[in-house]
């Protein structure tokens, strides 16, 4: 009987990453482990989860934890608990955590402190802001795991100056580009929402506590929204988190704006790709965009992704910047991007050249553990 390899996903971001993977384990040929999909539950919901599974071409979780709710340290902590009592029960050969979402920093604790070793897809990414969720995350994560999958050359020397072992580190590009190269078809084959032409409109996203959950900070965001939005329509798949937030604080939606409700994987692709450009504060958005040349507008103050800065394919604006930022890209002021190396469609085959080995040098101790 194959070993089980568990791929942890919590929340909807997750699934792209794990996607490259997933697929390039079923390719395998002979296959040495077989994959689980686990899902803790921090998202949950069709229109944030579920959805998905059938756009990336993934099953249903073989495992569904259904931990949800709760701030920080109870959804942590909960979600270790359950991680811990299904690792007692099926334990796997090894642990794969995507990203930095509670969910992940929660299966990484659970696994190594039952001996279980641990993979971090998108390892080493750091923004310097040390008071941000994510960043804690994505620090702590990476300090506990065994195999350190960095998204590019850069990403993978940064851990190497931060004293992780080399055997630990390997830079195997990113997973998000991979899964989007190969589903990008299909997503071009889905209709725009109605009174959206290729080309003639923006995207907008926002989700960050700090943009989001403050009523001064959001009403000066959709301020500079509604004075871009005069330049260019823009399309605004709202998150629930954002939504809510505007409920409460009484906001309206700036004129020239077309909201939408959350979006599939496939649907917001489609949107995504053929848009003059995008402001969003999510990290995904940044690397998705970067991948299609979309121009990205990134509304935060710095970003885990300096790559798509280096590139060309980003760029820091504050609120008061962004009809500027806006009016740049709309008079032929934004350069093509250039190419990032390793984001490109074989992630997902390098992950599983790099597991092969590792697995197979473990056999040894992974017989008499």
């Amino acid at each position: 009987m194959l070993p089980e390899l568990h791929l942890v996903a919590s929340a909807r971001p997750n699934l792209p990453k794990l996607a490259a993977l997933w697929h390039a384990l079923a390719e395998e040929a002979p296959a040495f482990c077989r994959p689980v999909l686990v899902h803790t539950g921090q998202h949950h919901d069709a229109a944030m989860f579920a959805g998905h599974l059938a756009d990336l071409g993934l099953p249903a979780p073989e495992v569904s934890l259904g931990v949800s709710g709760g701030g920080h340290a109870a959804l942590t902590g909960r979600t270790m608990m359950a991680c811990e009592a299904l690792w007692q029960d099926r334990r796997p050969v090894l642990v794969v955590v995507p990203g930095d979402v509670d969910g992940t920093l929660a299966a990484a604790l659970a696994a190594r402190k039952l001996r279980i070793p641990v993979a971090h897809l998108e390892a080493g990414l750091r923004c310097g802001d040390r008071d941000m969720p994510e960043e804690i995350n994505r620090r702590a994560v990476d300090a506990v795991s065994d195999l350190l999958w960095a998204p590019d050359h850069a990403t993978a020397d940064r851990l190497l100056r931060e004293g992780h072992a080399p055997e630990a580190v390997r830079a195997v590009g990113n997973s998000m580009i991979d899964t989007l190269l190969r589903r990008l078809p299909a997503a071009r084959a889905r209709a725009l929402p109605a009174g959206l032409r290729p080309g003639g409109y923006g995207v907008l996203t926002l989700h960050r506590p700090a943009n989001v959950d403050s009523h001064q900070a959001l009403a000066i965001l959709l301020a500079a929204v509604a004075e871009a939005a005069r330049a260019l329509p823009l399309a605004w798949p709202l998150h629930p988190r954002t939504a809510m937030r505007m409920a409460e604080f009484g906001l309206a939606m700036p004129p020239g704006v077309l909201p939408l409700p959350p979006l599939g994987y496939l649907d917001f692709l489609s949107l995504l790709s053929r848009a003059r450009l995008v402001a969003t504060d999510s990290g995904g958005v940044q690397e998705e965009a970067a991948g299609l040349d979309v121009p990205c507008l990134t509304l935060r103050p710095s970003t885990e992704r300096p790559v798509t800065l280096e590139s060309g394919a980003n760029q820091l604006v504050t609120p008061a910047g962004l009809p500027a930022a806006v009016a740049r890209v709309l008079s032929g002021g934004w350069p093509p991007a250039r190419p990032i190396p390793l984001w490109d469609a074989a992630v997902g085959t390098r992950m599983v050249a790099h597991l092969r080995t590792v697995l197979a040098a473990a056999e040894p101790t992974l017989e008499t553990a």
